[in-house]
């Protein structure tokens, strides 16, 4: 019938049943997660995530799915269960149970660390400037115009700001250091901030160190190449012999030159002297007549008449000398 009322529609809510889960299961489930991540991996990347939201956190896990694990959770848990991982017969995880302090997490992995590193970090999100947090940085404002209205003036005089009216809005007349990093951030910068929509941190995760086999360093390692490792050692090196020298203690790294040079101190008193050996002999030759082994040079050195009187005068310049450096 075209004059019935329309039907009455109730909105009827559904209430959804909260179900809590029991905290054991929730921590015996953590416990066999992170178990599994120390038996699966040997590399770990130890991350700070202070303000740090969980959009981002759930980014990185979704970018190294399959190929990395990422364990976030509360330190004394994570304390426990490597602690008794360690009873269980796995003493290399020590390093690591030290280095689990403040805010904290942990990315597994097999790959390369430098790679995971340079992912975790390169990803950053702006952030404005709250009153009372640390600075993570310097907090410079640029001279020149801030769209302020001339109002604003008060508010910049009682932070110290010099400034003046141009066209109708305020200017400021030189650069403003307005946070030093480290320090704390005051309600006025913060305020002053806020009014010209400056953002000045950004945040993100932060490796500052890493786990690999056993041992716990500064993730700054990472980039040191192996050119880097041979100078070092290089340099080692270069210390120990100078100190086996100093002292009159032979070493590895001083023995050969020791016999070096002592079997140069021979060659220069065989020349010296009547004593003579086979080296000493064929040197003094050189020394006694020298044209005769400058002529056995290269037949090569008569297609260039020119450059061919340059070995001669190198044999007659350095008889003695390069023998004797042949050997340093």
């Amino acid at each position: 019938m075209s004059g019935a009322p329309a039907p009455v529609v109730k909105k009827v809510k559904v209430l959804k049943e909260v179900v809590k889960v029991d905290p054991m299961i929730k921590k015996k489930a953590y416990f066999e997660r992170l178990t599994k991540c120390l038996q699966t991996y040997s590399k770990i990347a130890i991350v700070t995530i202070d303000n740090v939201g969980a959009n981002h956190l759930a980014r990185v896990r979704k970018q190294y799915r399959g190929t990395a694990e990422v364990v976030m959770g509360k330190n004394t848990l994570m304390r426990k269960c490597v602690r008794k991982y360690i009873e269980d017969g796995h003493p290399e995880f020590e390093n690591l149970l030290t280095v689990l302090k403040g805010n904290v997490g942990l990315v597994f992995t097999n790959g390369d660390l430098r790679t995971v590193r340079n992912d975790v970090t390169s990803y950053r999100v702006p952030a404005p400037a709250k009153a009372g947090i640390i600075a993570p940085s310097d907090v410079l404002i640029p001279a020149g115009p801030t769209g302020l209205e001339p109002t604003a003036t008060a508010f910049l005089q009682a932070l110290n700001i010099p400034s003046k009216i141009v066209k109708g809005q305020v200017e400021l007349t030189g650069v403003v250091h307005l946070i030093a990093k480290g320090d704390k951030v005051k309600p006025g910068a913060a305020a002053l901030l806020q009014k010209l929509k400056i953002t000045p941190f950004t945040y993100g995760i932060d490796v500052n160190l890493v786990f690999n086999n056993g041992f716990v360093y500064g993730a700054n390692l990472l980039d040191m190449t192996d050119r880097d490792v041979l100078a070092k050692f290089a340099a080692g090196l270069n210390n120990i012999a100078s100190l086996g020298f100093a002292i009159g203690y032979p070493t590895l790294a001083n023995v050969p030159h020791i016999i070096v040079n002592s079997y140069k101190n021979l060659l220069s008193i065989g020349v010296q002297t009547e004593y003579s050996f086979g080296p000493v002999d064929d040197l003094k030759e050189r020394i006694k007549n020298p044209g005769a082994f400058a002529s056995a040079a290269p037949a090569a050195a008569a297609a260039a008449p020119v450059a061919a009187a340059a070995p001669v005068v190198e044999e007659e310049e350095s008889d003695d000398e390069m023998e004797l450096d042949l050997f340093g």
